[in-house]
């Protein structure tokens, strides 16, 4: 059984008030995170596909996954170009890859099996 949880903002503070319901653990109101709702360690981080994502700046970066290629996936830097992004995405063609964010125009020219939620080169 999955149990699906609500992530807390960043600016999440423990509450500390004598009068807290959410302290006192009241029903209804809202759960304070626990050690016990952290994911197993085999799958911490991981994305739903099973791969860990590593983040990738040029085609460099994507040799280093070459023998990791059924852990790992690539995501491609936000801030790469569309021409270098292309770029990285043929060259992950190439070596067999995943790549997870490929967000740019050029993606059907280079035609890559994607990751996710996104496009699969059978489409």
């Amino acid at each position: 059984m999955v149990t699906i949880t609500k992530k807390l903002s960043s600016s999440w503070r423990k509450p500390k008030g004598i009068d807290s319901a959410v302290r006192r653990r009241f029903r209804g109101r809202a759960a304070m995170p626990k050690i016990g709702y952290g994911s197993a360690k085999k799958t911490r981080h991981m994305m739903p596909s099973g791969h860990k994502a590593f983040l990738v700046h040029n085609e460099k970066d994507v040799e280093l996954l070459l023998m990791h290629r059924k852990t790992f996936a690539a995501e491609i830097a936000h801030g790469v170009s569309s021409r270098k992004r292309v770029g990285i995405l043929s060259k992950a063609r190439a070596l067999g890859v995943k790549v997870r964010s490929t967000f740019c125009d050029n993606i059907r020219e280079a035609g890559l099996k994607l990751v996710g939620n996104h496009q699969s080169e059978s489409e």
